[in-house]
């Protein structure tokens, strides 16, 4: 069987022909009685085999002679013999059935191009269903032609395909390196492209604050970093790398693509990582530079050599990337005890990714790390710990993964409090609005030690 995707993806505007075939009449006879007997079949929850075989008689007619009538020919057909395909037990039958489902997402190709309501082309996620259900079908046969399929479908799609497509076209490539067909390079180039877009969907819902469609791409960017995992490790990528970096130490594109996977891998510590960011910078200065060689800064304490490079980071139009830049930004700032610039920092960060708790770690950390400094007396000496609280509570309130170690942290704190006694010589009740002076400035609510 041929994917038969080079034709189709040319093929971006379907023929003229007349849309009910050169019998309109029985076209729509033939429509109407395949779509009665399929919403039979529907409704008995896909359990009556009669309905689907009388359904697939008149679907036959009209896939045949009138292609273009109705999107609805291929959707229901895909599930129409998709459930004849899991049924079927006989070999030579089953591949008979799995060629014809491989030909309707080709002639749904052919005649929608383009989605009828939205006017965009659709052949990328047509060809993303396609190869997603061949690989299912059968992943040790199939992997080759899946790789092909879904190649085209993201070159097509880019960030914009569906998470399975991501999955199956890695895991076709995994498969291919298993068996000799390729070897690890391609592996971690895969690896490296398809993890951006999927960073990108995660980072784009998460800032838009859709939990659902979150935790979704979650799962997605976990089940490609565990198919990664055997070819993961530092020793093999640097290996891989830096035979690449001494061939040409001057390419700006290999090194943008050396320094951003070794970043997301944490292999930092390596000399070509050091090597590559150094030179990246050296020949092509810009924000994502600047932010590699700051984050190294950062890591290796030098704090105030940071300083430039991350402010200058802060700048890159990704806003995923921007907002790591400000967190590490608002830490360096905190290490060097500028505690003002630090909550700035961290408070842009937090209007740049609101669903973060990150940043309000940060000011509670600040806060916290204040209080004996900003006091003169046995009270003054604690309220600061009140505003921290607010912040762990704040981070735990915008991202409900760290309700665990904010916990903790509030606890913590919480026994630094004023104890009750404090606050009645001091005329204070629980519950009172009260200001913590010095850098904090900030109105809070009295509480006790707990």
């Amino acid at each position: 069987m041929s994917s038969g995707t080079a034709a189709c993806k040319l093929n971006l505007h379907p023929d003229n022909g007349p849309r009910y075939g050169a019998d309109s009449a029985a076209c729509v006879m033939n429509l109407s009685l395949y779509r009665e007997f399929y919403k039979q079949w529907k409704q008995s929850k896909y359990k009556n085999t009669g309905s689907l075989n009388d359904a697939l008689k008149s679907w036959r007619w009209v896939y045949s002679n009138c292609p273009k009538a109705t999107e609805n020919i291929y959707v229901d057909g895909v599930r129409m013999f998709g459930y004849k395909i899991k049924k079927e037990k006989e070999a030579s039958l089953k591949q008979g059935l799995i060629d014809t489902l491989m030909l309707i997402y080709d002639q749904r190709i052919k005649y929608f191009p383009v989605h009828y309501k939205t006017k965009k082309p659709q052949v990328g996620k047509i060809l993303g269903r396609k190869g997603v259900d061949y690989y299912k079908l059968d992943p040790a046969k199939n992997y080759l032609e899946t790789y092909e399929i879904l190649d085209d479908a993201i070159e097509l799609d880019a960030e914009n395909a569906k998470g399975p497509v991501y999955i199956y076209y890695f895991r076709s490539i995994t498969k291919m390196a298993q068996k000799g067909d390729t070897d690890t390079t391609m592996v971690v180039d895969a690896y490296d492209m398809i993890s951006d877009y999927v960073d990108d969907n995660l980072t784009k819902y998460e800032i838009a604050g859709k939990s659902k469609e979150s935790e979704e791409w979650l799962n997605i960017k976990g089940n490609i970093e565990n198919t990664f995992e055997p070819f993961a490790n530092c020793t093999d990528l640097v290996r891989i790398y830096q035979k690449k970096y001494d061939a040409n130490p001057e390419d700006i594109e290999l090194l943008k693509k050396i320094t951003k996977l070794l970043d997301k891998k944490d292999c930092i510590d390596s000399k070509l990582y050091f090597n590559a960011t150094v030179s990246l910078h050296e020949l092509a200065p810009s924000p994502e530079s600047a932010y590699l060689i700051g984050k190294m800064m950062l890591m290796d304490q030098q704090y105030n050599e940071a300083v430039p490079y991350l402010e200058e980071a802060i700048k890159m139009e990704n806003e995923a990337r921007a907002y790591k830049a400000l967190i590490f930004l608002a830490e360096d700032f905190s290490k060097l005890n500028q505690n003002v610039k630090a909550r700035t920092i961290a408070l842009k960060a937090a209007k740049l990714n609101p669903s973060a708790g990150k940043p309000y770690i940060i000011i509670g950390d600040l806060y916290a790390a204040s209080a004996n400094k900003c006091g003169d007396d046995e009270l003054t000496k604690k309220v600061a710990y009140w505003a921290a609280v607010d912040k762990y509570k704040k981070a735990r309130n915008v991202e409900s993964v760290l309700a665990g170690s904010m916990a903790q942290r509030i606890s913590r704190y919480q026994k630094y409090f004023p104890p009750t006694e404090l606050l009645f010589f001091h005329n204070l009740n629980e519950g009172d609005s009260y200001k913590v002076e010095c850098w904090i400035n900030e109105v809070t609510k009295v509480r006790a030690a707990k």
